[in-house]
């Protein structure tokens, strides 16, 4: 599929990873719905893509509520005139160890209830509805493309992200199922797992934990959202891609 003739949903495209997708589907003249908690954001990117060849469109998304994601996927198809597929990006981080025990006191600390299901609701849950109501609507129009799901290197495990990494391992796991279920409608699925990327999630870290992952990087540099435009770049042009996840990591070692 050409660039120029994507008509694509980005999720959580106000800042970061998402925002540069979608700045670089509009500057080869895809069409692009953007969807985002933050309406701020939204807002800047709306007047940011004025100037470019394609078109952005921006619409407030909450991907844990299935009601938002239905409409929000029904309002993109409109706007756009089409829905070739959708860039499966919208994340958090609720990080925590599953079970502590306090330095001082001695009191045991359990990850709570609340914070392993935010992470589940959003990234796994969320990226869930995205697909499945994407492709139905993509079913019905009888259009064919292509979804990018956004896993992370942390699906092979990774301390403090016991819900991070669940969410994530069974979104390249559903990567695979997925591209087997709609192959038949000529839909593709691949997948990107990131390592650590320089976006506002990853600038709020602890300046020491920064540091030591840093230092697993072999290639001595956080990555940027251009290294994994690229990857996505190529899940979108390559038709023979399909059903895998791509780690673009740098070699990074946990």
């Amino acid at each position: 599929m050409k660039l120029s003739d994507t008509k694509m949903i980005v999720t959580g495209g106000a800042q970061g990873m998402g925002r540069h997708f979608a700045i670089r589907l509009a500057e080869a003249g895809g069409t692009v719905a953007v969807g985002d908690v933050l309406e701020e954001g939204l807002a800047s990117l709306a007047k940011e893509s004025e100037s470019l060849p394609g078109t952005i469109h921006t619409r407030r998304l909450d991907v844990s509520s299935e009601e938002s994601v239905g409409a929000f996927v029904d309002w993109a198809f409109d706007a756009m005139g089409g829905l070739t597929g959708l860039v499966n990006n919208a994340g958090i981080l609720r990080d925590g160890l599953l079970v502590k025990k306090d330095r001082n006191t001695g009191e045991i600390i359990k990850m709570s209830a609340a914070q392993w299901q935010a992470v589940i609701d959003v990234n796994l849950t969320g990226a869930t509805f995205m697909a499945r109501d994407v492709v139905a609507k993509m079913v019905e129009k009888d259009q064919k493309g292509v979804l990018v799901n956004m896993s992370s290197v942390a699906r092979y495990g990774n301390r403090g992200q016991s819900n991070y990494s669940a969410a994530k391992a069974a979104l390249a796991a559903n990567t695979k199922t997925w591209a087997l279920e709609f192959s038949r409608f000529g839909i593709r699925v691949g997948a990107i797992a990131p390592g650590m990327i320089e976006t506002p999630m990853t600038q709020g870290m602890n300046q020491k934990a920064r540091d030591a992952l840093v230092a697993a990087i072999p290639v001595g540099r956080i990555g940027e959202p251009e290294d994994i435009w690229r990857a996505v770049q190529f899940i979108i042009e390559c038709d023979y891609f399909n059903a895998r996840t791509i780690d673009v990591d740098g070699g990074m070692a946990f």
